[in-house]
């Protein structure tokens, strides 16, 4: 006999509407049915009102890294960081992940150091079910670096990708057109010495002209060949949006400008934006906020980027100008869908159980109090 369980009395948000009083069952890993009222059946949970949606879709998290290395000179086992990363997205309410790793970095470090480690602690703590979230990979290409394709290569063939970006941090455009930013970035997150900004420029203005046309073309035709996601990043003009659209991109990620928002929206790509862009209030790039974007309409996603409990903290910030429904979709319904994971990000019959529980305080802060992957609990 198939176990079901009976979430009840729940408010709960789907892609179209709020239903205030509504009951879930769930068998074996799915949604099997979703109906209006209480149910009475002994054993049913009940929710005492809170919010249930489906587990939040995660496509773009800096956080693996920072549990690899917590400080500077500081490397940490990589079992207990990869399991620390995934407790802290459980507890974020985020079910499925694309742990985005950085291929190319401009400037070596932690990231290469680790790189491998990373994706072998991930791949065999999954294959070991010792993971709460499922877990993906998300390669993030930096198109202007000379080992690039050589260190890409190995890992276009991973069972664990599932999502390939367009990198190009070249001082001077896109994400750092301030000069000044990116000589305020590289120096106070990764230590460059004022003597060596000044170098590293120079030479990643002369890597990008050497190396990022035969790069781009070689991270595209991967993504088409294997059928990978393939998102463009930090455009900035109609320019870059038309060469991203050119190149099959289905997800914009952190477009810098409104202009290469709108574009990208009219060229049918997911416009993703960050969540503590809209938390904050503003980039710390200086670039578009999250709020003018979404204001404008043209806001699809959000991505936790580098604080994971941002994600749901933003969509009900976001919930003020769109709406519940539509704002929740922007963290689960949407983000699968731009990936082609059809089987989740929806509370509906036949959906992935992934669910999450939660109230509000103070207006927008959620309280995260259950979370359910393929009707597991798991917080």
């Amino acid at each position: 006999m198939t176990t079901q369980t009976i979430l009840t009395n729940a408010r709960v948000v789907t892609p179209e509407t709020v239903l205030p009083r509504a009951t879930v069952v769930v068998a074996e890993g799915r949604i099997v049915e979703l109906a209006e009222g209480v149910s009475s059946v002994p054993g049913a949970i009940d929710l005492e009102g809170d919010h249930l949606i489906p587990g939040l879709v995660e496509l773009h998290t800096d956080n693996l890294e920072r549990h690899f290395a917590p400080r500077p000179g500081v490397r940490w086992p990589s079992l207990p960081a990869v399991r620390a990363h995934d407790a802290e997205l459980a507890a974020a309410g985020i079910t499925t992940v694309f742990d985005a790793v950085t291929i190319g970095d401009l400037k070596q470090g932690n990231r290469a150091r680790d790189l491998a480690d990373m994706i072998d602690a991930v791949a065999d703590a999954k294959t070991r079910d010792l993971l709460r979230v499922d877990h993906l990979l998300h390669l993030r290409c930096e198109i202007a670096h000379e080992r690039m394709q050589a260190l890409v290569e190995p890992l276009v063939g991973h069972p664990l990708t599932g999502m390939l970006s367009i990198m190009d941090h070249t001082p001077g455009q896109r994400q750092f057109v301030d000069e000044a930013k990116y000589r305020e970035y590289y120096m106070g997150k990764h230590g460059v010495r004022a003597d060596e900004i000044e170098e590293m420029i120079a030479n990643q203005k002369r890597m990008q002209a050497e190396y990022a046309p035969a790069n781009r073309a070689y991270v595209v035709e991967q993504a088409r060949t294997r059928g990978y996601a393939l998102a463009s990043h930090d455009d900035a003009t109609a320019e870059h949006v038309a060469e991203a659209e050119a190149d099959g991109c289905s997800v914009a990620e952190f477009p810098t400008t409104i202009e290469a928002a709108r574009a990208s929206k009219a060229a049918g790509m997911a416009v993703l934006m960050g969540a503590p862009n809209l938390v904050r209030g503003g980039s710390h790039s200086g670039n578009v906020s999250a709020g003018t974007l979404a204001k404008a309409g043209l806001l699809d996603v959000l991505s936790s980027d580098y604080v994971p409990a941002s994600l749901l903290h933003a969509a009900m910030m976001l919930a003020d100008v769109a709406g519940l429904p539509a704002a929740i979709r922007t963290v689960t319904d949407i983000p699968a869908r731009a990936v082609g994971l059809e089987d989740r990000g929806r509370i509906a019959a036949g959906a992935e159980a992934d669910l999450v529980r939660f109230s509000v305080v103070d207006g927008h802060v959620p309280l995260i109090r259950n979370v359910w992957r393929r009707g597991r609990q798991v917080l």
